[in-house]
């Protein structure tokens, strides 16, 4: 541990620096050569991707800032997807802002400052070693995530999705520092690790910490989009603008992730029961409404966004099994990294969906209808495929990425003896398999509205192709990654 190492923290410092320059320098530039800002966000985040990379090769486990940041491998390794993440949404993102000037100068620059924000504000969730660090982290990824839904400031759906998201954004914010100071008050300490050792010999203060760990984690279920906290989902992913939904729907969820992992099992082992009581409810009500209400949509983005809401209760079935009989050892390396595996799978396949949305969505046009996809194999084939491929995927269906990221989280929670779990698991997956082949027949077999043909940009069109690829590659090969998860997890937690 070092009180002052910034080593460790070079991938946020690269962003703290970066992401004002790009402002700067786009006050000053042209209106012909906006573009500029868009290459300058890239190159940050390309920036950011080398220095994750680099960390990750390191594999030890460091404490910085007075052990209120850490960086090892599982949050190198998420800070590096979260690079990526973010590279595919502003390459897919760019011709539909542009399109729409959906900023508050002609074809300005703060989506991408915006976006760069809340990417730095889910790297430091990442690294958090502190609840101080933590909350931090997730206003910091929050807000801009608020103006930019709100960034199209004549379009009311857009405007009531903002207002939406921000009021139950803060109502869950408040539950989670209301959590956390239950357990300040129970242990006198923010520092995981300190609240980790407390909590282990509670005594008195048992009751005053179960309390916390209950807001604690209704607070993580809203920012994770789970049911019962599941309200502003469905609602902000149909009234944002395309580009902003993916930027609410990919990337963070990584960060959710991490959120459950450093509050869960870095801060909270000891409590392990009462919170994987919880996490059981609400998996198993995030599977159950999630999958049975996506059936009666007809707005792809609702549908998606009901199809999250499912999605989280499968992630949450792995970080619940991480822990049998309040011990951690390789049955929740095992499990924790399934969770991680599926986190980055799914997050993969949304990428690839709301890029074919906004492949479809040029000229002003806005693909949100099931309808808008009708033919899409007539009008071009490999594009058809591509949402085919995420469809398939998210509905785990082998041997896409998707069918070994369930089968992981179901091993796991079968591995500590909730056999019923994995159950219902597997029976909602099979319910959720309905809406997704839907989408498939849409595209395949319905006629198509017109015969013309799809231009994309060719920046878009190869990033789009390498996630088609990825999605049917990883599934084919899914070893690699896992081992990568597997290693990560073991050394952040077993070293």
């Amino acid at each position: 541990m070092n009180a002052m190492n910034l080593i460790p923290a070079i991938p946020e410092l690269i962003l703290v620096v970066s992401v004002p320059l790009v402002l700067l320098i786009d006050l000053f530039l042209p209106q012909n050569r906006r573009d500029i800002t868009f290459f300058l966000s890239i190159l940050a985040i390309c920036a950011c991707a080398v220095a994750s990379f680099v960390l990750l090769r390191e594999k030890a486990v460091v404490y910085t800032f007075a052990g209120a940041f850490v960086s090892d491998t599982v949050a190198n390794l998420l800070k590096l997807c979260t690079c990526l993440a973010m590279l595919f949404t502003l390459v897919y993102s760019r011709r539909y802002i542009n399109e729409r000037r959906m900023t508050a100068g002609h074809l300005g620059g703060e989506f991408y400052v915006l976006a760069l924000f809340s990417m730095l504000g889910q790297m430091v969730v990442i690294s958090a070693a502190s609840f101080l660090t933590l909350f931090l982290g997730i206003e910091l990824m929050s807000f801009p995530l608020y103006a930019l839904i709100a960034l199209k400031r004549d379009d009311g759906r857009a405007v009531e999705a903002a207002t939406k998201f921000f009021i139950l954004g803060a109502l869950g914010s408040g539950l989670l520092l209301y959590g956390i100071s239950m357990l300040y008050g129970a242990t006198g300490s923010l520092d995981f690790m300190e609240v980790a050792r407390i909590s282990a010999y509670a005594g008195t203060n048992w009751l005053i910490m179960v309390f916390g760990v209950v807001f604690v984690v209704a607070g993580i279920a809203f920012k994770l989009g789970a049911v019962p906290f599941h309200l502003w989902v469905p609602d902000v992913f149909e009234g944002s603008p395309s580009a902003v939904t993916l930027l609410v729907a990919g990337a963070p969820k990584l960060a959710g992730f991490a959120l459950c992992m450093r509050v869960l099992v870095d801060a909270l082992l000891p409590l392990a029961y009462d919170w994987q009581q919880m996490l059981i409810v609400i998996s198993v009500l995030s599977m159950a409404l999630g999958n049975i209400t996506a059936i009666l949509q007809t707005n792809i983005k609702r549908m998606l966004a009901y199809s999250t809401i499912a999605q989280m209760g499968y992630m949450l079935l792995g970080m619940l099994a991480g822990v049998k009989d309040g011990r951690f050892g390789m049955e929740s390396v095992f499990a924790y990294s399934a969770s991680l595996y599926y986190t980055i799978v799914y997050v993969l396949a949304t990428l690839g969906a709301f890029g074919v949305i906004l492949v479809m969505s040029a000229n002003g046009a806005e693909a949100e209808k099931l309808a808008d996809f009708r033919g899409l194999n007539r009008r071009n084939p490999w594009y058809a495929l591509i949402m085919l491929l995420c469809m398939f995927s998210f509905a785990g269906v082998p041997p896409l990425v998707g069918f070994y990221g369930k089968l992981s989280v179901f091993q796991a929670v079968v591995n500590v003896d909730l056999f019923w779990l994995a159950v219902v698991g597997i029976f909602f997956a099979v319910v959720g398999a309905f809406y997704y082949l839907r989408v498939v027949k849409v595209m395949y077999f319905d006629e198509p509205p017109g015969t013309g043909k799809i231009h994309v940009p060719k920046d878009m069109a190869v990033v789009l192709g390498i996630n088609g690829v990825l999605v049917l590659l990883l599934g084919i090969l899914p070893g690699p990654l896992m081992d990568w998860c597997m290693s990560a997890v073991q050394r952040a937690f077993l070293m």
